[in-house]
């Protein structure tokens, strides 16, 4: 076995992806799947009266090799994909599976992590809430199941892993293989900064001209700028038809059947542990709690958005009709007319703004809060990674290393669509202790010249801020137990500091000591700063309608009986809705990897608006402080919420930090629509 992949040997700790080969994964994996059951057995059969040392403790380490192993597995997978390591994850996730199963269902050890419990009164805080979330698991995970309805919990679980690397390697096929090329004739409407964007795309892949990808920073675009409506149409349903059967896989990449098959599993799976529904079963440790806690928030925020985008919708009609184009305002159009609207209400042309956000720039200004916020300093340092493009950081506060953060900003036809934030390793305090090690991935339009500048649209800086939000949560964490360390939270409770961070890059004064000239290094005009900053809100009824349609799909789905056909069952929902034919889901089932490529957000895509709740009320906090800046605030909020983790309930922790549970009405008014 490669010890590289379990005792990393790079500079701070880090892996050495340069010794690191494909074939030596399934080695390691076997190797120290063994280890790690033969340690869970060993506590598990321990002879020894249950104490939270010999079990509860002894559990938090019992698998620290096999994390290891997983975690640059894992990593890899998602930023360097190839036929061999998707062939490894189809093998990996049935034995993960069972693994997660013959633990999780060991009467054995539940019964000991439920004598523990009898005692928990007399331990610290962290320990008593370790043990109570253990005993969770357990009982979630169906240690109390027996005989035929035991084994069937394993079998469920099992195919469910199937199925859901089988779901996202047909979505990352369908991503990878589409490519459309656009004639020198067929340019009109398109800036010079995409048609770049769109030749480096195409010789990335060994053709001439000009290509369009269903990379989001490439696709998004091109529908809001083409003046070419075949060629929106065509990009459109192609970006759409990903896993659906229709897309660049066809039969092959076809995801229906998976979710109609994932979504009776979890159901059967929620009933055999004694919940009506997937929903509610799910639902129970978030800070929801109930579906219907969930779909009132959910539709309030419909009515509000609705109302905006149909007035809209009349509005980009008009437009249409102007231009002599015959036809009803469809899905392909509706980002252009808009794109084209909010140009002209406030003088906006995003060619004009991007040479001020570089990647350079705007990863300056991301630093530069952190560390005016919460003292943080960052040294970049060569590391042997799995790409030339990805950087390191060290991050510093008062001598002391906080994390290791890997940033990997360039989209890759092997590269995962979208942008997450995740951690090769997670701070805690056993023994030595250990600080993370952070990774932000997104998919950012490359430089068009090797070497060259990289820039960005508004979207893609909120991203960055957004990602490294979520860094945070995991660089500033300072529990003892790696079971509650950074982002190990609520999934309606994660999004907050990532969305909170957010909110500092629209400040005049961050963008106006950043927001520089990539040519001439002028500061970003203030008139134009000010005009970005009005436009944030343009087209909210469409980004608020097109989110909610997918939360309130995904919420459905899992409410109820499941849907034998899920796409009827998506074409229904939406029509209850009165959704729009104009604003499609923002994942359409097929694509919909939040909730189907594993289940972190199944029946809880809702947990980003959720989060808006709360982060727009926090950033209310620091101008309460009159200051943005204000070192009380900040220094509050990491120690009630970015350094606690999961040590805490989620509303425990947010009324530690602002005293009272938020109301909905911050989150309209930061949305322009209340």
């Amino acid at each position: 076995m490669n010890r590289e992949l379990t005792d990393w040997t790079g500079k701070f700790g880090l892996p050495r992806f340069d010794l690191i080969h494909d074939e030596d994964f399934a080695p390691a994996m076997e190797a120290t799947l063994a280890e790690a059951e033969a340690r869970i057995e060993a506590i598990a059969a321990n002879p020894e009266a249950p104490s939270f040392a010999n079990t509860v403790a002894a559990l938090e380490t019992a698998e620290q090799a096999l994390n290891n192993v997983c975690a640059v597995f894992y990593t890899l997978t998602g930023v360097a994909s190839n036929p061999e390591r998707e062939a490894l994850s189809r093998d990996f996730a049935p034995l993960l599976a069972a693994h997660g199963s013959k633990v999780g269902m060991d009467k054995r050890l539940y019964d000991r992590v439920a004598k523990v419990w009898e005692g928990a009164d007399a331990l610290p805080p962290e320990d008593r809430r370790i043990t109570e979330l253990a005993l969770r698991d357990f009982r979630r995970a169906g240690a109390g199941l027996t005989g035929a309805e035991r084994e069937r919990m394993a079998e469920i679980r099992q195919r469910l892993a199937v199925l859901y690397t089988r779901f996202g390697q047909n979505v990352l096929a369908d991503e990878r293989d589409f490519v459309m090329t656009v004639g020198d004739d067929r340019l009109a409407g398109l800036p010079d900064w995409l048609i770049a964007a769109m030749r480096a795309a195409a010789k990335e892949r060994g053709q001439a001209g000009q290509v369009v990808t269903l990379n989001r920073s490439l696709i998004v675009p091109f529908l809001e700028y083409s003046d070419d409506r075949e060629l929106r149409e065509i990009a459109w349903r192609a970006w759409v038809a990903r896993g659906s059967g229709a897309g660049a896989g066809g039969a092959e990449t076809d995801n229906i059947a998976l979710v109609a098959e994932i979504l009776a599993l979890r159901h059967e799976c929620a009933q055999l542990l004694g919940y009506a529904d997937f929903a509610a079963y799910k639902l129970e440790p978030e800070m929801a709690g109930t579906a219907e806690r969930v779909e009132e928030l959910l539709t309030a925020v419909w009515t509000a958005a609705k109302k905006r985008a149909d007035t809209d919708g009349a509005a980009l009609s008009d437009m249409m009709q102007q231009d002599g184009v015959n036809a009803t305002l469809a899905p392909w159009d509706w980002r252009y007319y808009a794109g084209r609207k909010r140009r002209a209400e406030h003088d906006l042309d995003e060619g004009e703004v991007k040479p001020y956000l570089t990647l350079d720039a705007m990863l300056g200004a991301v630093f530069d809060v952190a560390g005016r916020l919460f003292g943080l300093t960052f040294e970049p340092f060569e590391a042997r990674l799995w790409s030339p493009d990805t950087r390191a950081w060290r991050i510093m506060r008062d001598g002391r290393e906080m994390a290791i953060f890997l940033g990997d900003y360039f989209a890759r036809p092997s590269k995962r669509s979208g942008a997450w934030c995740g951690a090769l390793r997670h701070q805690h305090k056993i023994g030595a202790g250990q600080r993370a090690i952070v990774t932000n991935v997104c998919n950012f339009t490359p430089p068009a010249t090797p070497g060259g500048q990289a820039y960005l649209s508004w979207d893609d800086a909120h991203t960055l801020f957004h990602e490294f939000g979520h860094a945070l949560h995991h660089i500033l964490s300072d529990v003892h137990w790696p079971s509650i360390s950074g982002t190990s939270v609520a999934r309606d409770f994660v999004e907050l500091p990532s969305q909170l961070y957010e909110h500092w890059l629209e400040l005049p004064e961050v963008l106006d000591r950043h927001a520089r000239h990539a040519e001439t290094g002028a500061a970003l005009p203030a008139d134009l700063r000010d005009r970005i900053i009005a436009a944030g809100n343009a087209d909210q009824g469409f980004s608020t309608l097109e989110y909610l349609e997918s939360a309130l799909v995904d919420l459905e789905f899992h409410r109820g009986a499941p849907p034998s056909d899920p796409m009827a069952r998506q074409a229904e929902i939406l029509a209850g809705l009165d959704a729009p034919a104009a604003i499609p889901m923002r994942h359409a089932t097929p694509h919909f990897a939040h909730a189907f490529s594993g289940d972190g957000y199944s029946s809880g895509y809702y947990s980003y608006l959720w989060s808006e709740v709360m982060d727009a009320d926090a950033f209310e906090a620091f101008r309460e402080a009159g200051d943005i800046f204000d070192a009380e605030t900040a220094r509050r909020l990491e120690a009630a919420i970015l350094s606690r983790g999961g040590s805490a309930p989620a509303d425990a922790l947010w009324t530690e930090f602002r005293g009272r549970m938020p109301g909905v009405e911050p989150l309209l008014k930061g949305r322009g629509l209340n």
